[in-house]
């Protein structure tokens, strides 16, 4: 596998396929980037990645249109992420496709989406009957942003962040909705809440929130920002546990909601959209 962020579809011209073309999706390794972390090996936490699709359609063997809107959960040990433009070229190759069911519809997605990410691949399929009862939700936690502070630096910089390794530990969540980054390939941004789920000695509050604001200029993948601010936590916080949880925004009817932890009883979080999404 050898593909590259600057090869894939984004920021170019692209036909719209409306006949089923597994082929347009664009799997990236994420070891790439994992390897500018210094990772290599056992990761340090485990994880996935959350996509909610809200712009599935195809047509029955009558050639009556369907939608629905599919969760998929990629396992953050898959070898690659899957370029989101051609993830959505590749949903809009179903416009047009007869399919038997919506059996057959997710047993296709759950089929093409694990070959690209080269592992198993989860795939829900939310039915129209079923629209009303999707929940909405906010990450629960301390809300960093109500702290005053002077912020002029907008590049990550892992070396601000302080934790009080003199006292006692604590447990806590921290929230912030000042999460932004840019596309890799676009610098289109990217906008996201974020939750820190930590245990250990306390993080300085301050400190986490001027990290955070300084993805603004940061051009890195959903999936890699969320992986870069886990491995700076970890490294300059020292938490003895960690989770982390970025809700992003829709973009083309798609949004990424990537968690990393290393809690050893943690679940996977809630799939709940927020109000920005």
């Amino acid at each position: 596998m050898t593909n590259t962020a600057d090869q894939s579809p984004l920021g170019k011209t692209s036909a719209y396929r409306t006949d089923y073309a597994p082929e347009l999706l664009f799997p990236i390794p994420r070891q790439g980037k994992r390897d500018e972390l210094g990772l290599s090996g056992t990761l340090p936490f485990f994880g996935v990645d959350i996509w909610n699709a809200y712009e599935i359609s195809w047509l029955n063997q009558r050639g009556k249109p369907q939608v629905a809107i599919a969760r998929i959960t990629f396992p953050a040990d898959t070898p690659n992420i899957i370029e989101s433009k051609s993830f959505k070229l590749y949903l809009n190759s179903f416009n047009q496709t007869r399919l038997d069911s919506v059996s057959a519809l997710k047993q296709l997605l759950q089929q093409d989406l694990s070959a690209a990410a080269g592992g198993g691949v989860h795939v829900t399929l939310t039915q129209p009957e079923e629209f009303g009862m999707v929940e909405m939700g906010e990450l629960d936690g301390l809300l960093l942003d109500r702290l005053d502070i002077e912020v002029d630096h907008y590049s990550p910089s892992p070396e601000i962040l302080k934790a009080a390794h003199d006292e006692e530990p604590v447990e806590e969540r921290l929230v912030s909705h000042l999460l932004k980054s840019n596309c890799l390939v676009t610098g289109q941004p990217d906008w996201a809440s974020v939750q820190i789920h930590y245990s250990g000695p306390q993080i300085d509050q301050e400190s986490l929130l001027k990290y955070l604001i300084g993805f603004r200029e940061h051009n890195e993948f959903h999936e890699q920002c969320v992986e870069r601010i886990f491995v700076d936590i970890l490294r300059q916080c020292q938490p003895q546990q960690l989770a982390v949880y970025a809700r992003y925004t829709r973009r083309g009817g798609l949004d990424i909601n990537p968690w990393r932890s290393n809690f050893s009883t943690a679940q996977k979080p809630p799939n709940l959209r927020g109000a920005r999404q």
